[in-house]
């Protein structure tokens, strides 16, 4: 499979997908959305991977969506309900993938690029990244499924207010909270996964898959709703005062000033 923002490698039952936009932070746009979402959709027909790792290129895992065609103008604008579309197809697609899935965290994940970690079966993480369910600073309600995956991970009364504060975690105080399940010395989260996964390929991976079809299919009906919730309320975020002022102190590089409108 050859794409332009995204890199894919097999190696037996081992796949590797990377997020391929490096001098953009890994931003997800329209581009990278697709790909991943029709990526995703493709390997669920492939019955020879098992297990499947999901990195970054560069400096970061991603730095959630590309906040620079939110403003809404030019031809490299996004089309908003065509991008909620396409990132509940991507989440979708990966949530119920038929392997065990590993997201190899460096740098930043914040965002969009957090909702895709969380969505993994295992997350690994440097103890220096950076990681943020941080959409409230612009305004923003999470996407991607980021409510479903906080409030599995943690529970609803620690999701509303992690989501709420939108605050940085770095690995260890994430794991402390559940929100990811090891911690990487830096620059070795890729490594780490590897190890892992090679471990998982002498494991039963039949039984582990199969537990993971049912676990996860039992929760797919509520993916679907959240998802479906979010893309209306984000729709509804984008057009507040608040998100266009926290866009703008976003590009102007200052703080915002929020009104509650």
């Amino acid at each position: 499979m050859r794409f332009q923002s995204i890199t894919f490698e097999k190696n037996g039952r081992l796949a590797i997908i990377s997020l391929n936009r490096p001098n953009a932070m890994n931003a997800m746009d329209d581009t990278m959305l697709q790909e991943l979402a029709e990526c995703f959709e493709l390997l669920k027909n492939d019955g020879s991977i098992q297990v499947l790792m999901l990195k970054g290129s560069g400096k970061v895992f991603s730095a959630g969506g590309d906040i620079k065609t939110m403003l809404g103008t030019g031809e490299d604008s996004i089309d908003m309900l065509q991008a909620m579309d396409t990132i509940s197809r991507m989440i979708r697609a990966y949530y119920t993938l038929p392997m065990i899935t590993i997201a190899a965290v460096h740098g930043a994940a914040a965002g969009l690029g957090f909702s895709l970690a969380l969505a993994s079966d295992i997350i690994i993480a440097e103890e220096n990244s950076k990681l943020a369910m941080n959409f409230i600073g612009i305004g923003l309600i999470p996407d991607g499924g980021g409510h479903f995956f906080m409030k599995e991970r943690v529970g609803v009364p620690k999701a509303k207010q992690l989501i709420w504060e939108g605050k940085t975690l770095d690995g260890p105080s994430a794991k402390s909270l559940g929100l990811i399940d090891q911690v990487a010395e830096k620059g070795t989260a890729v490594e780490q996964a590897v190890q892992l996964a090679q471990n998982l390929l002498h494991s039963p991976l039949a039984a582990m898959i199969e537990t993971k079809r049912i676990l996860n299919g039992h929760k797919q009906k509520e993916l679907d709703e959240i998802l479906a919730l979010e893309a209306k309320g984000q729709q509804l975020m984008r057009q507040t005062s608040d998100h266009l002022e926290g866009i703008q102190a976003f590009i102007e590089k200052r703080d915002p000033h929020f009104e509650g409108k």
